[in-house]
């Protein structure tokens, strides 16, 4: 079983490649006015975020627990008009009594009031702290709708940027070489287009900006902290190089992981696809078990690629969790004998201390989007080598457009899938219009790759095919195909309507033409014979029919499709030799007009064929006439004779 393709074997140890970040920005640049205003909220939720302690301080020191180290000269104003308040001043003649302009009384005089009259005599304050509680609810809610408009915004882009990434990897993964799909299992190959342009999404969405906002909030908080207290912020900025040193040491290690562990769910992707479209082969040779000894295996190289994430992750959070625990108990000790000897305020160490525990936040928060950033670059490799594997020449847009097929001709024609192993050595041929040229020979003569090199899928390597003489690579690829019509070997069916794959290149196709194609197809009695006719369901790659079905399905295909040439590789392989004698007249009578080109094991079925090409190991041995070969008595003969025997 194949054990992944070249696009999960890069280096899992290199170091990161900031050029990612580059080749991702054609990406975001559609989308900067969002990220321009996500950006402008960001800064107007960090100004937000920062002014919550220090409105605390303000309250602390201003109204509930101001300043004493001046407090006998530090007066306060007191509502005379309050009973309470007027109780208390005319019973203490030393203080300024009602009546005689706004009365001020020291703040220490409060001390001496009941508990009931202290509430009446510090109303001011109590005024202020309302205020101060007041704009810290504004505050919130200003927060509540920053923030949802931030999300809102970011989540709209990031959806925007993975449909514009998601739609760019599809069509060039379309445009792709027939090879590359053969070295990448599909598994993986839907790994790269779903899960990691998924990733990519959540960090267009959760880092870029927020990434900004903790990075800009770290730079707020420790201006803050040194114009609070500048002796308390070199205390706290002892643990900061440790910090910084544990963050490095959690990058490096998590960027490695990560890469694994992308690797590990693309192969358990592809093994699963593998095993569902082999569990027919897989049952007949009873190898159950040893597929999931195999899948157990991949499963537990990717649980110990995960435990190797939640290990670096458990030990980079707790660290950071002990350093600001660390941080806040110097805070504690130094701030709290500052207070003690009237160097500090309350309110300045309670907003100091804020202040750390916020610092702290955006560390733990950064490193949370490292880990979506690893694992987005992780998924952005693989993503570019696939963008950067270079489309299938034929893919390439421009090129001529031809006249309606006269002459078709193959010069010389050599051709291998891996270099230095020719499967077609020298291929010589020419095909009119109108003319039915048959191929035939052993399997593995190379006959399936002289279609495949007609229909492009591949170029030759030496030698030129020519369309009324004009070299096919100079010919525009789409306007070319939309001139044949071909049944595949392995007839393909999408998971739609039996009418949907009728009429796939051809949607305009009536009823009535969809009734004669099936007739001539042989197919017209078994469709009506299922309950919903043409709108019946054939499932994933045509499952609920029968292998001769589905390859009467594309022969009908074939016959709506309004093209020159007809390239039937073996199309009655899986139908009886009636059935299969039938369906080629009935194209030779609708195709009169029209050079096919047919593949095919059974020599009586092409016998009528103006020409014959008998191949073996990839050259041709003879051609001509049924009658001419039957004459020459070679291998067309030979074989000839032996399957009327069979």
């Amino acid at each position: 079983m194949h054990n992944g393709g070249y696009i999960e074997k890069s280096d899992l140890n290199q170091p990161m490649d900031y050029r990612l970040v580059r080749r991702l920005l054609p990406f975001i640049t559609p989308h900067r006015r969002l990220l321009a205003i996500a950006l402008f909220l960001a800064l107007l939720l960090m100004g937000l975020d920062l002014s919550i302690p220090w409105i605390t301080k303000e309250a602390l020191d201003r109204y509930i627990a101001p300043d004493m180290r001046h407090a006998d000269t530090h007066l306060i104003s007191v509502d005379d008009t309050d009973p309470l308040v007027r109780q208390f001043l005319l019973e203490r003649p030393t203080l300024p009594q009602p009546g005689k302009g706004p009365v001020q009384i020291p703040r220490t005089a409060i001390n001496q009031a009941d508990g009931e009259t202290r509430i009446h005599l510090r109303a001011r304050d109590i005024h202020g702290v309302t205020n101060a509680a007041l704009l810290l609810l504004g505050i919130l809610f200003l927060n509540f709708i920053f923030g949802f408009c931030q999300t809102f915004i970011l989540e709209t882009m990031g959806q925007r940027i993975i449909h514009d990434l998601r739609m760019t990897l599809f069509t060039h993964t379309r445009k792709l070489p027939v090879s590359w799909f053969q070295q990448n299992p599909t598994g993986q190959v839907v790994t790269r287009v779903t899960g990691d342009v998924e990733n990519l999404k959540e960090m267009f969405a959760s880092v870029i900006t927020f990434l900004f906002r903790d990075i800009f909030l770290l730079g707020g908080i420790l201006a803050v902290m040194v114009a609070l207290n500048a002796r308390l912020a070199a205390v706290s900025l002892i643990v900061i190089p440790v910090a910084l040193f544990a963050a490095i040491g959690f990058a490096r290690r998590s960027r490695a992981s990560f890469r694994d562990l992308r690797i590990r769910i693309a192969d358990i992707n592809a093994r699963l696809a593998e095993t569902i479209g082999g569990i027919k082969v897989i049952r007949i040779f009873a190898q159950e078990k040893e597929i999931d000894e195999s899948f157990k295996g991949l499963s537990h190289r990717h649980f110990d690629a995960g435990m190797d994430q939640v290990r670096i992750f458990a030990l980079f959070m707790p660290a950071i969790d002990i350093l600001n625990a660390t941080a806040l108990g110097l805070i504690i000790f130094y701030g709290g004998y500052q207070v003690f000897g009237g160097i500090t305020t309350l309110g300045v160490l309670v907003a100091y201390i804020s202040y750390l525990r916020m610092f702290f936040r955006p560390i733990r928060d950064i490193a949370e989007k490292y880990n979506i950033l690893q694992n987005a670059f992780s998924s952005a490799e693989r993503l570019f080598l696939i963008l950067d594997t270079p489309i299938a020449m034929d893919e390439k847009e421009g090129g001529k457009k031809i006249a309606p097929l006269e002459t078709l001709s193959f010069e010389g024609v050599t051709f291998g899938y891996t270099p230095h192993e020719p499967v077609l050595k020298g291929i010589n041929l020419i095909a009119h219009r109108g003319e039915t040229v048959a191929i035939v020979g052993p399997t593995g003569a190379g006959k399936t790759s002289i279609v495949s090199l007609l229909a492009r899928f591949w170029d030759p390597q030496e030698g030129s095919i020519r369309v009324n003489g004009t070299p096919l690579n100079e010919i525009d690829p789409h306007h070319w195909r939309s001139r044949i019509a071909m049944v595949m070997q392995d007839p393909f069916l999408f998971a739609g309507t039996i009418r949907e794959n009728l009429a796939f290149g051809n949607r305009e196709v009536t009823e009535r033409q969809l009734e004669k194609a099936t007739r001539e197809a042989a197919l017209y009695d078994t469709i009506k014979n299922f309950s919903e006719g043409f709108d019946t369901v054939v499932g994933e790659k045509g499952v609920i029919l029968s292998g001769g079905q589905k390859q009467r399905i594309a022969v009908a295909r074939c016959l709506l499709h309004e093209a020159d040439i007809l390239v039937l590789d073996d199309p009655i392989s899986q139908v009886d030799l009636e059935t299969g004698t039938e369906i080629i007249n009935t194209i030779r009578k609708m195709a009169e007009q029209k050079t096919i080109i047919i593949v095919s094991h059974r020599l009586s079925a092409v016998s009528h064929a103006d020409q014959i090409i008998s191949l073996d190991q990839g050259r041709v041995v003879e051609s001509g006439t049924h009658s001419q070969l039957m004459a020459s008595n070679n291998y067309y003969a030979r074989t000839f004779h032996l399957q009327e025997i069979e």
